[in-house]
């Protein structure tokens, strides 16, 4: 398995100052490791910015060291969660399917069942960008054999986008990579397109806007109807407002993210986190626009992921979940 590396570690004073309440209430840590990770995904992405602020975050509160890891994303962060190489990560509920399914192609046959849900954070668009000054204005304008850069090997837009690409009868030439070098071959005219799959304001988006003229392309009613056959997703909007270039929302299809925690990670260490980061979601707007859908009573947007028994707590005494026993983690 890639090394991943770490890219922000955050050491805090044991003693924390105004959050007294909240430490009172999590005295007993016993079995709590000295510090965490949190697989994220590439920089320039949503995961990277997202993951590395709550990470910070539980850090500062808890006293804890800990920080983000730029990670392949979703499946590779299925990986390392199962493993314990990273004590949480953040995925998409398809490719936790497919992990739990044994077809993660980073260890395929491998069943990870010892990944669990945490909490939910926000549905993934999936949306086409390309500079204003390639005419491509539809997914019909993409000329055959268009490079389009999908993201990280084995992420989210990776493993979907091509196959929704096909699905609408587009032909291509496949580019992986980090979502801000990709945005910076599309301005050198390297790439076509670029398809995005992650939470917005997509920053590699936004910093091309403030840099050139881009075009960003909302499925047609045809196509979201045939997208939303053939794949685990959902409706959805892309917000006029989420960009600058966009006058008018822009029709496109979701999948839901969650953060998952290991599974062997102690119950009121994992309750704990989970209070720190739904407990207050303008602290978690702050960090990310995405984190507006971060809210306790979208815990039931998990259907897939055993719940981790800390959140599955957490969630019942604090957002009346009802979550049933045979979804809840057990080392029994």
């Amino acid at each position: 398995m890639t090394t991943c590396k770490m890219v922000h570690a955050l050491a805090v004073s044991a003693t924390l100052i105004g959050t007294g309440a909240f430490a009172a209430g999590h005295e007993d840590r016993e079995g709590w490791p000295e510090s965490f990770t949190v697989g994220t995904a590439s920089q320039g992405g949503t995961y990277f910015a997202y993951g590395a602020g709550w990470a910070n975050l539980v850090s500062e509160e808890l006293g804890i060291t800990g920080g983000g890891e730029v990670t392949g994303g979703p499946m590779q962060n299925m990986a390392l969660v199962h493993t314990g190489e990273a004590q949480f990560g953040m995925t998409t509920m398809g490719p936790a399917a497919e992990s739990l399914g044994g077809t993660n192609p980073i260890a395929p046959g491998l069943q990870m069942t010892n990944a669990c849900a945490m909490f939910p954070m926000y549905q993934t668009p999936f949306s086409v960008t390309a500079l204003a000054s390639s005419g491509i204005t539809t997914i019909a304008d993409i000329p055959d054999g268009a490079r389009i850069g999908f993201g990280p090997a084995g992420s989210t837009s990776d493993t979907y986008f091509p196959r929704m690409m096909e699905t609408l009868g587009v032909d291509f030439e496949r580019r992986n990579g980090g979502w801000g070098d990709l945005g910076g071959q599309l301005q050198d005219g390297l790439l076509d397109v670029i398809a995005f799959a992650a939470g917005v304001p997509v920053p590699a988006v936004s910093q091309l806007e403030v840099q050139t003229d881009v075009n960003i392309i909302e499925f047609t009613e045809e196509e979201q109807a045939a997208i939303l056959e053939a794949f685990p997703v959902a409706q959805f909007e892309i917000a006029a407002d989420t960009y600058s270039t966009l006058e008018s929302p822009a029709r496109s299809v979701s999948m839901w993210n969650f953060a998952i925690a290991n599974c062997d990670l102690p119950t009121s260490f994992v309750k704990a986190v989970v209070d720190v980061v739904m407990s207050d979601n303008e602290r978690m707007v702050n960090i990310h626009r995405a984190a507006g859908s971060t809210l306790p009573e979208n815990w039931d947007k998990n259907g897939v992921l055993m719940w981790h028994p800390g959140a599955a707590e957490w969630f019942i005494e604090n957002a009346g979940a009802d979550i049933p026993e045979d979804m809840i983690h057990s080392s029994m």
